[in-house]
């Protein structure tokens, strides 16, 4: 199998951008986010269970973002600056759709294409995340990542206080015994594996619908480094031996609050033998063989916001063009 050393991501990972200064230094500085927040050239994300406010016009997505003084009440969060304007989010139900599913997400009562041009609805990073600019995708995986943490963070692990939110957002506090916790980030490995004949290993999880298949993927466990992670996961999930993991790329995951960091890695043996607790099913795909299960339909791949697509595309060497 030919590898190449300088091998980059094609193209950019979707939920990694971002143009504003997060503005650490100013979180403590209680003087200073009294006067952000009253200015009125200060700018507000709304986020409720994931998803904020964006309007269409054209293909163009963007943010709903509304002043201060318009904002709700709710928990405030910092999200930095850009141009002098300081960004905040506000956990805070949507206006208009605080109705939720079973499963406690909001619902759009239309779809992205079916909302009239410039009348704001409710949608989430998996729906949007690719269609909305710079500024605004970084903007709401920041709100979303905050917003998941606080949400099951309000209790000191220690002795079971409520604790209260300080430094911007980032910080929760408790009141008993001072203690401080901070937003949580779990690392997880996720790495397409490649054979001696430059093959690709696709899998579907169980809870999956037949058809979706992505490469393989897993949480870094304690004392473990990332590419003991890799070689681990893979061994695990599907009984194939990798080596040489090469790192390309990460991309901030947050349902609820995951780093997912990408890697290509080896195979050294082939047989596949399912976990299946995590793993349903497991292939092995040349180039020519999932473009054309893509086009039968057979194959569905994940969606273009996630590292997973970007990585299956960088194997491929081309954008796969279609709703895969």
């Amino acid at each position: 199998m030919e590898t190449t050393a300088e091998e980059q991501l094609l193209g950019p990972l979707l939920l990694a951008r971002g143009t504003i200064d997060r503005s650490a230094l100013l979180r403590g500085d209680s003087g200073w986010l009294a006067r952000a927040w009253a200015n009125p050239s200060s700018r507000v994300l709304l986020v409720q269970q994931g998803r904020t406010l964006v309007r269409r016009t054209g293909e163009q997505v963007d943010a709903v973002l509304s002043t201060t003084a318009d904002a709700p009440e709710g928990e405030r969060f910092l999200l930095g600056v850009e141009d002098d304007v300081a960004y905040f989010a506000v956990a805070a139900p949507l206006p208009g759709f605080a109705d939720a599913d079973v499963n406690g997400r909001v619902v759009a009562p239309l779809g992205l294409r079916d909302t009239p041009e410039g009348e704001p609805f409710p949608a989430g990073l998996r729906e949007v995340g690719a269609l909305l600019g710079d500024r605004d995708a970084g903007l709401l995986v920041y709100a979303v990542a905050l917003e998941a943490w606080h949400t099951t963070h309000e209790y000191c692990p220690r002795c079971g206080s409520r604790t209260r939110v300080e430094a911007g957002g980032h910080i929760r506090v408790c009141p008993k015994d001072d203690s401080q916790h901070f937003p949580r980030v779990d690392p997880a490995v996720i790495m397409l594996v490649r054979d001696e004949r430059d093959r690709c290993l696709l899998a579907r999880g169980p809870q999956w619908p037949e058809g979706r298949l992505s490469i393989l993927a897993g949480f870094v466990e304690p004392g473990e480094s990332l590419e003991h992670a890799v070689i681990r996961e893979v061994a695990e999930e599907v009984g194939v031996n990798v080596v040489n993991p090469r790192y390309l790329g990460s991309q901030p995951w947050p349902f609820p609050r995951s780093l997912m960091l990408g890697f290509f890695a080896e195979a050294t043996s082939t047989e596949i033998t399912c976990d299946l607790a995590e793993i349903a099913e497991a292939r092995w795909f040349t180039r020519a063989e999932l473009l054309a299960a893509l086009r039968s339909g057979e194959v569905r791949l994940p969606p273009p916001v996630s590292i997973a697509r970007r990585l299956i595309e960088t194997w491929y060497g081309d954008h796969l063009t279609g709703d895969w």
